[in-house]
């Protein structure tokens, strides 16, 4: 078994569509970076790696390289899960806290659990994802951006 931890923050912006666990949600805010910043993918995406001793997304994907600026987050994560199958392993569950007062979370969750659970090729039911505010405290608190803190477990897949 390996186990791997990830975790992201994005400024919240105006002008730019919110992308989180590979669908646009409805808000008037966005969340800047390279790609579409889609923290909850990037924080996935990094537990995955870890757990594999694979480096983090920006190994593979560094925010210097031009070519992939806009790239979508979903594009990334059927990048990792293809990387999981090539190194040899499975995911087993994937577990993830996302950090933001507005938009609320819960009304996407299962949707992003579905998209993700999708490009992994997993069953949904292997993908957690919870939301959960600061109360006001904070630069979550004070909406000026949203975090991501995910768990990844693998294990070597049968042969």
């Amino acid at each position: 078994m390996r186990v791997g931890i990830g975790y992201d923050v994005h400024r919240l912006v105006k002008g730019r569509d919110l992308f989180l666990g590979g669908i646009q949600i409805p808000f008037e805010m966005g969340l800047l970076g390279h790609s579409d910043g889609d923290v909850l993918i990037h924080a996935v995406c990094d537990a995955i790696l870890g757990a594999m001793c694979e480096g983090d997304i920006g190994t593979h994907f560094p925010d210097t390289d031009e070519s992939i600026e806009g790239i979508r987050s979903t594009e990334i994560l059927s990048y990792v899960g293809g990387l999981v199958a090539q190194k040899g392993f499975r995911i087993i569950n994937i577990d993830a806290v996302v950090v933001v007062e507005r938009p609320k979370i819960f009304p996407h969750r299962e949707q992003m659990k579905e998209t993700m659970a999708r490009l992994l090729h997993l069953n949904g039911d292997a993908i957690g994802i919870k939301g959960k505010t600061t109360e006001g405290l904070g630069f979550a608190g004070r909406r000026e951006g949203i975090e991501v803190h995910a768990i990844a477990l693998l294990e070597e897949a049968e042969k």
